[in-house]
């Protein structure tokens, strides 16, 4: 009896993780969720500053929730070695790095928080484009070629 169904493909059966990849996953969620948690804070925290304030703090807590939610929703294509998921994992990651230095230089209770934030963003993309990484990527596209 022939198997006319295989069950995996050829490019997803020999995909090889890498560390690098493996700590970039992890450190995805963790500051996708950590920024969601830091955007409710900053959200929050517009009752206590001045009322001509409370929009530009509103809108930079919500903006910070948002790009924390979509980062988390990218994650999963990262651990799964999608180029399109590494590429808008970077561009979030971006924005959140811009936001959060907005942070910094306009609230004050929240910048050991933000610089940690700062750090371990720049920490994935660096792991997500240096060589162990994407030499990762770089095989599922000739994989898939």
């Amino acid at each position: 009896m022939t198997d006319d169904f295989p069950t995996r493909t050829a490019s997803a059966a020999g995909r090889p993780v890498t560390i690098a990849v493996t700590i970039a996953v992890v450190a995805v969620y963790v500051s996708a969720f950590a920024n969601v948690l830091l955007g409710i804070l900053i959200l929050l925290s517009r009752y206590q500053v001045a009322r001509a304030d409370v929009l530009p703090v509103s809108l930079l807590g919500a903006a910070v929730i948002l790009f924390g939610l979509l980062l988390v929703a990218v994650a999963s294509g990262l651990s799964r070695g999608s180029r399109l998921s590494r590429v808008l994992a970077t561009v979030y990651l971006g924005i959140l790095i811009a936001l959060n230095a907005a942070t910094i230089a306009t609230t004050d209770g929240w910048d050991w928080s933000t610089a940690v934030q700062l750090a371990v963003q720049a920490l994935v993309v660096v792991l997500l484009w240096a060589p162990p990484g994407s030499r990762r990527f770089a095989r599922d596209r000739a994989a898939t070629a």
